[in-house]
């Protein structure tokens, strides 16, 4: 499979990743599901603490225990489980980054995490503060690099301006185009990479995508334009699936570094890695696929 950099790290990260926030509680299904995606070469494993109250950075890290100096493990912080584990709140302080790290550490049974993301954030938080506890983090050897998982365009032109971050973890799909008005060009003109989740779009941009349309639509789309526009690219793109559109569609930006794809069966790791192998799209089938879809744009946070 083949592999990008991530941003100007020394970070080199396979074009599929594996979200493993979908992988469940079960560490036995869980670690097939790891298996598979690594006998598919998949090298970038994204979870966070906050997934089944850290539980799942513990199965991840038990998985790849094996090969952990293979990889490439991300994980993020910010969101901190009450007492009661009934809600979580935002923390974005240097104190509680510098001692989470710690614990998803720990519980990854690592030594130092390759990208700790900043799971959020808003103009409101003390940024200058946040930038601070990573770069002492990286001095320390408790991370290698750090990014921020985020889809308002203010924070991360922020982070953009102000940071050493290597990545940006956003929704990115061809039903959301958002981060190509705003975000993109911004990372691009800084090196940042894209790490990109959801680019399936829930399920809709893959083979049985007409059947998760519901009455509600998707982001600005109505059920009607949805079954429009999955039949647009049916038609078009012929025997091809529609998981390989959306990924490669994803893909063909040159910030993107890695699309990250959920996975509850071994099934679907070995779909989304065919999908992500399969030939890049042209220049023609990128601009059909804008020309039927809306350039959705963020309605807050700019």
């Amino acid at each position: 499979m083949e592999k990008r950099r991530l941003g100007k790290s020394d970070l080199f990260v396979t074009e599929l990743g594996l979200g493993c926030m979908t992988l469940g509680t079960d560490a036995l299904t869980a670690e097939r599901i790891i298996n598979a995606a690594l006998e598919e070469g998949v090298n970038y494993f994204d979870t966070a603490d906050l997934y089944d109250f850290g539980e799942n950075e513990t199965i991840v890290g038990q998985a790849l225990k094996p090969v952990r100096e293979q990889v490439v493990i991300a994980t993020k912080v910010g969101n901190r489980w009450s007492d009661t584990k009934d809600g979580w709140s935002w923390d974005p302080s240097k104190n509680y980054i510098k001692e989470a790290v710690k614990q998803s550490i720990a519980r990854l049974g690592t030594d130092y995490i390759d990208l700790y993301q900043l799971h959020g954030g808003t103009l409101d938080d003390p940024i200058d503060e946040t930038i601070e506890a990573f770069e002492e983090l990286v001095s320390e050897g408790f991370i290698k690099y750090y990014g921020i998982s985020s889809i308002r365009p203010n924070v991360i032109r922020e982070y953009a301006n102000k940071s050493n971050i290597s990545s940006v973890m956003m929704q990115y799909s061809a039903l959301d185009r958002r981060p190509e008005e705003e975000a993109l060009s911004v990372l691009r003109e800084n090196g940042i990479s894209v790490v990109a989740r959801g680019p399936v779009a829930k399920g809709l941009l893959s083979d049985v995508g007409v059947q998760k349309i519901t009455e509600k639509g998707y982001m600005d789309y109505s059920e009607e334009e949805l079954r429009l526009l999955l039949s647009e690219l049916r038609n078009h793109f012929g025997d091809r699936s529609l998981t390989e559109v959306a990924l490669r569609y994803v893909l063909h930006h040159p910030t993107v570094a890695s699309v990250v794809a959920g996975a509850s069966s071994v099934e679907q790791v070995k779909n989304n890695a065919k999908a992500v192998r399969s030939r890049p799209l042209t220049e023609m089938e990128v601009s059909f696929i804008k020309e039927v879809s809306k350039a959705n744009v963020y309605g807050q946070h700019r």
